[in-house]
């Protein structure tokens, strides 16, 4: 596994693009290609990455995965959870997850959210001690899961 390091704006443009190729199978699940990752700017990524944690992981110089992380009232925000189509099914989405968990030892509650159709996301999500607890559309055509891991 290659190692995983923080972000900057320098890689901006590179992780809104690999954002834009990830998220081509979820928009085709709901036949919606509107959803937040896909209509996201390059000016709306700088604007994170100033203000919050990006995780990423490189293979040859280009950038195969990534994840974003807030913190906010103690509860650390996941989101943007991608991976290269290409490098997909290897653990580097899991890597990643446990990656944000170890960087934040403080952080007793972590959330993310996914689509209610996306099975393969849930079930990573579960497979690394994650609980639905809420449900709420985003349109029409998604709704969205809402899931959170408790630690001691």
């Amino acid at each position: 596994m290659n190692p995983i390091t923080c972000a900057d704006i320098a890689d901006a443009a590179e992780i809104l693009e690999l954002q834009k190729l990830a998220y081509q199978s979820e928009a085709a699940i709901y036949n919606d290609w509107s959803i937040p990752p896909l209509t996201e700017t390059l000016d709306d990524v700088k604007r994170e990455l100033v203000k919050i944690t990006f995780l990423k992981v490189c293979d040859a110089g280009r950038i195969i995965g990534s994840v974003r992380v807030a913190i906010n009232n103690g509860t650390g925000e996941i989101g943007r959870l991608i991976v290269h189509p290409d490098f997909q099914g290897r653990g580097i989405g899991s890597q990643l997850m446990l990656a944000v968990e170890a960087g934040f030892p403080a952080v007793k509650r972590f959330e993310l959210f996914t689509g209610s159709k996306s099975v393969r996301n849930i079930w990573l999500y579960e497979r690394l001690s994650y609980t639905i607890f809420d449900r709420k559309p985003l349109s029409d055509l998604v709704e969205l899961v809402f899931m959170e891991k408790l630690r001691d």
